[in-house]
């Protein structure tokens, strides 16, 4: 389960830093928001991902609280129900990135089953 945890902790990373990179202007709108804007995002865009950049940490501590590999105490709403929801939510972003008609995009549709599946595992074992 701690592994799962940590697979899933430095997936989000990933994904909270790409967004971070893409609230700061980085050129990769190809990638991200449909694929509609290439290159910097606009204004609103870059808003919502800096959002984003925000949740992402805050979803790494849910899920290695839910673990066990942080003090869940200190974290409130960790647990199964938490688990669960993230799984659904990586889970629907599988399919929406699966099917962005952006390929640079798609690559996220893996890294959205590798958190889904890891979510799942900490919810089954929590």
């Amino acid at each position: 389960m701690q592994t799962a945890a940590i697979t899933a902790a430095v997936s989000l990373a990933a994904i909270g830093v790409f967004q971070l990179a893409l609230a700061l202007g980085a050129p990769l709108g190809r990638a991200a928001w449909a694929g509609q804007h290439p290159g910097v995002l606009p204004r609103n865009l870059r808003i919502a991902s800096a959002a984003a950049a925000v949740l992402y940490p805050l979803m790494i501590v849910l899920v290695l609280a839910s673990a066990g590999v942080i003090d869940d105490a200190a974290v409130p709403g960790s647990g199964v129900v938490a688990m669960w929801f993230l799984t659904a939510f990586f889970g629907l972003g599988v399919l929406a990135n699966g099917a962005s008609r952006s390929r640079p995009e798609r690559i996220w549709a893996p890294v959205s089953l590798v958190i889904a599946v890891c979510c799942a595992i900490v919810a089954t074992s929590a």
